[in-house]
């Protein structure tokens, strides 16, 4: 976990207007390896492991997993450029999120986009230890653990149910976009009515953006 992020991170238990603090035990090139995250208003700590957050709430059911057809994502340098293009990512700074599937791609967008720092998002930890540019972080979707208004791009790419859909436009920063890959029936008339802009609604794809003005798109600047 790079320790910028700290800066963004909230309590999920106690929600966004609650930061979380930093005890880190071992760091390495301003990444935390090994440590913890507390929440001085409830007292629950969030481990860090092995570079890699947890910030699941003790007690609540977890998000599905991905079952292994979802988990295919084909040739992964193709469908990482594909992804930073859908979001709007060319000479792109800050954090980004991919949930779902495409959390496997996170290390590819991190490559294409070195100064951007993804979050790979998954329902409960995986094995994967971090990665350049990468924060692994298990939670759940209906309770994005980061500030309001922070989060340079959010793909969601396992669909999405209404709430998520509200929790990923509210931690966009103004103008920057939320990608739905696999997106259910009604997904593009959910977001209108989050007050999104729809970019596009085609084939299981929907983009659409936070109020805003529009971040530029650069195909070219991502070959």
């Amino acid at each position: 976990m790079h320790i910028l992020l700290t800066d963004v991170l909230t309590c999920p238990r106690c929600g966004p207007d609650f930061g979380l603090i930093l005890l880190a035990d071992r760091l390495e090139d301003r990444r935390v390896m090994e440590g913890r995250l507390g929440c001085a208003n409830c007292r629950e700590q969030y481990p860090v492991r092995n570079g890699a957050v947890d910030v699941r709430i003790p007690g609540t059911a977890p998000d599905a997993e991905p079952s292994p057809a979802d988990a295919e994502v084909g040739d992964a340098q193709e469908a990482a450029v594909r992804l930073a293009a859908l979001l709007g990512l060319a000479d792109a700074r800050g954090t980004v999120l991919m949930a779902g599937p495409g959390a496997a791609l996170a290390g590819h967008l991190a490559a294409l986009l070195p100064e951007l720092q993804v979050v790979a998002f998954t329902p409960a930890p995986g094995d994967r230890a971090a990665a350049p540019g990468v924060t692994p972080m298990a939670g759940s979707l209906a309770r994005l653990p980061f500030r309001g208004g922070k989060l340079r791009g959010v793909a969601l790419t396992g669909g999405a149910q209404e709430g998520e859909l509200a929790e990923g436009l509210r931690v966009l920063q103004t103008g920057a976009r939320l990608v739905v890959e696999n997106a259910r029936e009604g997904t593009a008339d959910a977001l209108g009515r989050l007050g999104a802009q729809v970019m596009l609604d085609q084939e299981g794809t929907v983009v659409a953006r936070a109020v805003g003005e529009p971040v530029q798109l650069r195909v070219n600047a991502l070959r």
